[in-house]
């Protein structure tokens, strides 16, 4: 197999063009086996094979530097620089993250997670070849989805107004991880089917290229004039407006002529966009009749595609489906996202209420403010967006809905620890960044019934107010029998001890329970309290079961840096209650890859690590008094 052969780009230089596009067969292959047994990002890498393998081919990375968007057409990137050993442990613990880093290989120039970065990245990086007098090419390779965050606009234009020397290319599949919106989505759409304009340049190309003596000199000549030729069926001002000379659309899986195009362009001086198009899920039939839901997938069996395992009920759904329900009798409530309605589960809700359901693709920062700019006209706006990505709108969180007093409601998926993601989408900063907000409540359910009864409260709720939630309604356990009614605020006592109280938030709830009945075992009394408000604090709860007993604990799903934890110890010592404590968190540090029980452990979050940590303190205090 070519494959094997490949220990890093350099390689593919030996190669002809029939043993390259042998080669994209084998890397297709290869992820698809992959993905099927450890799920990963399918659709999105399959459709950038043959443009990955032309750009290592044309350029000399790792001194040319490669800049990749988000990441979720990486894998074959991975597969071609030295990682095919390993690939079989794709976003397994200890094994090849699902996205670019810079400590795994040096061919990973940068670190990246979130969209809309590449251009900025790839621009300080061309920036600083020119201080160095370097001479070396800066590619960023962008998703189409990727132009829907303001990021890129920024980038696109700073760099065309300083002239830098860079490559961008667009990779165009019509889709990022939902089908793209917006107005520049409509753009792209009418320059790649400028299928007249395609049509004229293959057919020239493809007459020249039968009579090579005199064909390609020929081609190139008239390649001159290809500016002139393609004004007359294609729109291409606006980039050039931002100061990038346009090269396309080009067909993404016509390897012999994108490696021609990525040749000419490496030899310019200026700032280039190549407008690339290719088929999203390409080579693997169920993904590319069905794009979306293969963008990022559980485990699957080849044959059919279908999951190995049944899925997880999804918190999202579960949310979208009584937001829905609640929006029938009330015309105020619509619901916003980010690029994710089927992964925050408001598909439901579009489908049910499509004129109050907005995505505005990947712009967080502009979801927030729209819907402060709804809420202040007397609309009741929730905001839906992974935890990891509402990070990006912090400041419009402050500024124009909580300093407003705003009615948004943030409904906050993927929570806590995520799992083979990985350090980028770890939901476990959240806490942290949204308790130092002043006049914003921050709830965190236990369970299923819970985060439906928060979700109800927030319907009359006149003020901003966040919940935040994991991915699956399983990932919270099961649900513990006790009260039902509480208000805004209101802690819960699930369970009364003398020595040890533990204070615990949203799914570490039952993990608390578990570690309670441990301890128990062991002759320690212990009592449990639902701390499911983060802001406000239960403060009268918590003094009344914090004093007197020989310790207090906290757990929380996020930091310990700014978290939960913390802002226990502060009420504490404002009451002056001088009571021995110990917060149990996350570590002030990036968590990588591996499932969430792993990441769990790993954080001695699970029953028997707590219980032991408890146990420890105790000795602790005791040696103290002693």
């Amino acid at each position: 197999m070519l494959i094997e052969q490949i220990h890093e780009p350099a390689d593919l230089k030996k190669l002809n063009i029939k043993q390259l596009k042998q080669l994209c067969d084998e890397l297709r292959s290869e992820i698809i086996n992959v993905v099927s047994e450890h799920g990963g990002h399918l659709a999105s890498n399959l459709g950038a094979v043959e443009l990955t393998v032309a750009i290592h081919y044309v350029f000399d990375t790792p001194v040319d530097k490669l800049v990749m968007d988000v990441g979720h057409q990486s894998y074959a990137h991975k597969l071609l620089t030295g990682r095919y050993q390993d690939f079989h442990t794709l976003r397994q613990k200890g094994g090849i993250s699902g996205f670019p880093q810079q400590e795994e290989s040096e061919y990973d120039a940068f670190t990246a997670g979130h969209a809309s970065t590449a251009i900025s990245a790839a621009l300080g990086m061309a920036r600083t070849r020119d201080i160095m007098r370097g001479d070396n090419e800066v590619v960023a390779l962008v998703g189409d989805g990727a132009l829907t965050g303001g990021m890129c606009y920024e980038a696109l234009n700073d760099a065309g107004q300083s002239n830098t020397r860079m490559i961008v290319v667009l990779n165009d599949n019509d889709m990022s991880i939902a089908p793209n919106v917006g107005a520049l989505s409509r753009y792209l759409t009418r320059l790649r089917q400028s299928k007249g304009y395609i049509a004229v340049k293959h057919g020239v190309r493809d007459r020249l290229e039968k009579h090579p003596k005199f064909g390609e000199p020929l081609y190139r000549g008239l390649s001159k004039f290809r500016n002139k030729i393609r004004s007359l069926f294609v729109d291409d001002k606006f980039f050039s407006a931002l100061g990038f000379k346009y090269i396309g659309p080009v067909d993404g899986h016509d390897l012999r002529h994108l490696i021609r195009v990525l040749r000419r362009a490496k030899g310019e001086d200026k700032p280039q966009l190549i407008h690339v198009v290719t088929q999203k899920g390409r080579g693997y039939q169920p993904a590319e009749d069905h794009p979306v839901t293969f963008h990022g997938v559980a485990p699957f069996f080849l044959e059919s595609g279908s999951r190995k395992q049944e899925g997880e009920t999804a918190s999202g759904k579960v949310v979208a489906s009584q937001l829905a329900d609640m929006a029938e009798s009330d015309i105020r409530i619509c619901a916003i996202t980010a690029a994710m309605p089927m992964g925050t589960g408001m598909d439901v809700f579009q489908k049910a209420h499509p004129d109050r359901f907005f995505d505005v693709g990947i712009a967080e920062e502009h979801a927030v403010t729209m819907a402060a700019g709804m809420a202040s006209q007397g609309l009741k706006p929730y905001v839906a967006i992974y935890s990891t990505f509402l990070q990006r709108a912090y400041d419009q969180i402050m500024v124009d809905v909580c300093r407003n007093g705003l009615p948004v409601t943030f409904l906050i998926d993927r929570a806590g620890l995520v799992g083979e993601d990985g350090e980028t989408h770890q939901g476990v900063f959240d806490l942290s960044y949204l308790r130092s907000v002043p006049g914003l409540v921050v709830a965190a359910p236990r369970d299923v019934r819970d985060l439906k009864k928060l979700v109800e409260i927030s319907q009359d709720y006149n003020g901003p107010m966040a919940i935040r939630y994991p991915k699956g309604c399983e990932d919270m356990g099961p649900g513990i029998q006790s009260q039902r009614r509480f208000s805004i605020g209101q802690w819960e006592l699930l369970s009364d001890g003398r020595d040890v109280m533990i204070f615990a938030v949203g799914r570490m709830v039952p993990m608390a329970m578990q570690a309670a009945i441990e301890l128990m075992g062991k002759g320690i009394s212990v009592g449990v309290v639902d701390a499911r408000f983060v802001a406000p604090m239960d403060m009268d709860l918590l003094r009344r079961k914090a004093a007197g007993v020989r310790l207090v604990v906290t757990v929380e799903e996020n930091v310990l840096a700014g978290g939960f934890g913390e802002g226990v110890l502060d009420a504490l010592a404002a009451g002056n209650i001088g009571v021995p404590a110990l917060t149990l968190g996350v570590p002030n540090r990036f968590i990588a890859q591996a499932t969430v029980a792993q990441q769990t452990a790993e954080c001695a979050l699970d029953a028997l690590s707590i219980a032991h940590r408890v146990r420890q303190r105790l000795s602790e205090i005791g040696e103290a008094q002693r």
